[in-house]
């Protein structure tokens, strides 16, 4: 029971270094949390993709279009079950810092084939009605402040110009993990516009979307369509919608790489810091150490105590860091939605924080318990007073 007493008040006797330990193992913990659910929120696309969805584009790149008559001939397709059409867009709304993804998209089959964006049945019909009507994500409405039939101008990179369009619609999201910061509008309004202003770029769409049946048809649907248009001035490219979504991430795998080698390198830092702490611990208690072994403690005791005061510490710093997640995690959303429109916690990004703390706790006792456990009893005795 003294034993036990021991252990639990042994971290607080030096308050001030203690204190200050724990709080830089939570700040290590949580910015390991926080920089691991980054990761989380760049492959967010990719976790919500759909296994019966393909995507047909460019076989040289995604920048080149395909022509609008592929549309008819991917129909006929064994195994598909819709087709539908777009081209990224790309404007921003009044300042280039106001930028967010936009579409235009066929919206019947567009709507049709994306079910985790919910639409209002009345909303989406003024939608179809409308040549000049978009559809905006509910956080991106919250965001600019705007509502219902509102006039919206986006000013076009890919396509200059000022593009102006009614908000004729809501979605929000079926799902946590669906985007809500998207805008999509009329196809037909860019076609039409193209035509008068560069008849050249008219008729060309940036990427086709097509359901399948079954997931199981994905892949002979795929290579029946790029063997269709094989040797045709736009040979294309099919592949999953989660493939499709990697290849935009394999652009940024640079900083994606970069992010987690930093995660693990501010866990290796406050191992360090720790394991500091343990040892000027270890050293000052040198005496008591052999008084414990006078009386008889053995090695196995010296060692509980040591690591015991390293993980209670660790361990309440990652504690600390867990509660600290969520909060956290509400300011990053609201300081970067531009970039991460879906930034949540993820279960396992909270156990590999607490498995952190425990690699910490544990890694910081080690040297300090070896050289207690190794040390004399008339080595120790001599730094008593």
């Amino acid at each position: 029971m003294y034993f036990l007493k021991l252990l639990l008040k042994n971290p607080f006797r030096h308050k001030l270094r203690s204190s200050l330990t724990v709080l830089g193992i939570t700040i290590a913990i949580l910015s390991f949390g926080m920089l691991r659910t980054i990761i989380g929120a760049w492959y967010s696309g990719v976790d919500a993709s759909s296994a019966s969805r393909l995507v047909t584009r460019n076989a040289i790149s995604i920048i080149f279009t395909l022509p609008m008559s592929y549309k008819e001939k991917i129909r006929q397709v064994e195994g598909v079950k819709i087709v539908s059409w777009g081209n990224w867009f790309g404007g921003y709304y009044i300042d280039k810092k106001n930028f967010f993804a936009n579409f235009a998209v066929d919206p019947k089959s567009y709507l049709n084939l994306y079910p985790e964006f919910v639409v209002p049945e009345d909303q989406k019909n003024a939608f179809i009605r409308d040549r000049k009507g978009a559809v905006v994500g509910k956080k991106l409405m919250e965001r600019f402040h705007w509502k219902l039939g509102d006039t919206v101008t986006l000013k076009g990179t890919i396509y200059p110009g000022d593009w102006s369009m009614t908000i004729r619609g809501v979605y929000t999201g079926k799902t946590s993990s669906t985007d809500e910061t998207q805008l999509f509008f009329q196809w037909d309004y860019l076609n039409e516009s193209m035509r008068k202003s560069a008849p050249a770029r008219a008729d060309q769409v940036g990427f086709y979307m097509i359901g399948v049946k079954s997931p199981g048809d994905a892949s002979p649907a795929a290579q029946e369509i790029d063997s269709m248009f094989k040797n045709s001035l736009a040979e294309t490219l099919t592949e999953s919608e989660k493939a499709f979504q990697l290849s935009f991430i394999a652009m940024t795998e640079a900083i994606v790489i970069a992010i987690k080698l930093v995660s693990y390198v501010v866990i290796i830092i406050i191992m360090a810091v720790t394991a500091n702490t343990m040892a000027m611990t270890a050293r000052e208690r040198i005496g008591e150490y052999a008084v414990f072994k006078t009386l008889g403690f053995g090695g196995i005791h010296i060692s509980i105590l040591i690591f015991g005061e390293s993980m209670f510490i660790a361990m309440l710093g990652g504690i600390i860091a867990v509660g600290l997640d969520y909060p956290a995690a509400l300011w990053f959303k609201s300081q970067l939605s531009n970039f991460f429109p879906i930034f949540n916690i993820d279960r396992n990004t909270i156990y590999m924080q607490l498995a952190a703390a425990f690699v910490v706790g544990f890694v910081a006792a080690l040297f300090p318990a070896w050289r207690a456990v190794r040390i004399k009893i008339a080595d120790g005795l001599r730094r008593i007073g």
